[in-house]
This record gives C-alpha cells, sequence and structure tokens, in this order.
C-alpha cells in the first residue's frame, strides 16, 4: 500500500489494531511520572526489558525519585544498573541530570511545568529522541517522538528522511493537517499529547513485531 502522510500511517497502524486496547492510556509505563526520565535515559541502544528490570530495582530500593538520584553515590547507581548498556555513562548521566533538574525547578511538577526543549537538550546525554519522550510521556507535552523505529518504517516505504527534524515535522504535519478526521475516528477531540503518544506507540508495537522492516 501507499503511504503519502503520517495520517495515512497512522490509518493503517489503527486498522491494524495497535494499541486498540493499551495497558497504558499513553503507551509508555507510568506516564506523566518522573520514572519516565530515567527510563527515556536508560533505553538508549539497550532494549527496554533490561531498562524496566534497573527501573524495578530502583523501585525496590526507594530510589526512584528525583531527590534520590541527586545524592545518590556514582557506583551504588552503576551496580544497580549494571546489566544496563552504557551503564556506567548513563548512571552519570542520570546522577547530573536530577542534580540540575533540582538546581533549576527544585521538583519534578515544576520541571513538568516549565522545563524547554532547549534546557533538555542542553544536559549532556540528553538528545532529540530521548528530549521528546520526556516532554512526551514524562511532562504530558504535545511532542511527537521520532525514533529509530520510525524511521526504519518510514524508510522501508520509500522515505528517505535522514534528519530527526525532517522525519519530526513529516509525522506532524499529516496529523495536524487532517486532525479533524482523525478525532471523526476516535470519536472525540483527543488532545495533541495524546495522540503523538499512542502514535508513536503504534509505531513501536508494529515495528516490533515486524523486525525484518
Amino acid at each position: 500500500m501507499q503511504i503519502q502522510n503520517s495520517f495515512d500511517l497512522f490509518c493503517f497502524l489503527k486498522n491494524l489494531g495497535y494499541l486498540k486496547n493499551p495497558p497504558h492510556n499513553l503507551w509508555w509505563p507510568n506516564a506523566g511520572n518522573f520514572e519516565v526520565i530515567i527510563g527515556a535515559i536508560l533505553v538508549q541502544n539497550t532494549r527496554w526489558e533490561s531498562a524496566f528490570r534497573a527501573i524495578n530495582r530502583l523501585r525496590a530500593e526507594n530510589l526512584l525519585s528525583l531527590e534520590a538520584l541527586a545524592k545518590i553515590p556514582l557506583a551504588t547507581l552503576q551496580n544497580l544498573m549494571s546489566d544496563v548498556g552504557f551503564f556506567r555513562q548513563k548512571s552519570q548521566r542520570i546522577i547530573y541530570l536530577c542534580q540540575n533538574i533540582l538546581a533549576e525547578f527544585g521538583s519534578f511538577e515544576i520541571f513538568c511545568e516549565n522545563v524547554s526543549r532547549q534546557w533538555l537538550l542542553s544536559q549532556k546525554g540528553i538528545g532529540n529522541e530521548t528530549c521528546d519522550a520526556i516532554l512526551c510521556y514524562g511532562a504530558l507535552r504535545a511532542e511527537m517522538v521520532a525514533d529509530q523505529y520510525t524511521y526504519k518504517l518510514l524508510k522501508s516505504y520509500g522515505y528517505e528522511l535522514e534528519d530527526y527534524d525532517d522525519i519530526k515535522e513529516w509525522l506532524v504535519s499529516g496529523i495536524m493537517e487532517n486532525y479533524k478526521e482523525v478525532c471523526k475516528i476516535y470519536e472525540y477531540q483527543i488532545p495533541l499529547n495524546v495522540l503523538y503518544a499512542r502514535f508513536h506507540g503504534k509505531i513501536v508495537e508494529y515495528c516490533k513485531e515486524h523486525k525484518s522492516k
């Protein structure tokens, strides 16, 4: 089939039933909570299962909070994340980011209300994909995430979009141009932050099931 824009892609994935009955409304587990920040960093170049195990270990040790991770000894955090790819580097970056969030915003709630994309991108280890994942699923902002799954999927349909911003713009433009039609499909005026989260989730779930693409 032909995919002429992101609305076509969205309809294709929705018609296949992806996220028809999602366990999480926004697809990412515990969206809107601090742990999204940690998950977004841990999942970089790592299987989600490994990242999720590390998050659960932090939760079990009562360390899954901004304040706890801002003051945790580096060696302790590294030990808890030793099965995650690049765990030494990620541990250090998590500590620095938590310290910077506390210094700049004072709390996770104020961070969600006031953080800018530019501020997040200025933090060590936070690239475009991680930044948008934090904004979309952590701060519940209307930010579309464009990841490697999206890149590979679009490439399979003949789109040669290499730049992150170009992929994100392609995803957003088709949805915005057809937003009224999307709302008709859902039968209510779906908020953009929810729509972008669900769209990204559909892409990821589809690509996981069709790894050959």
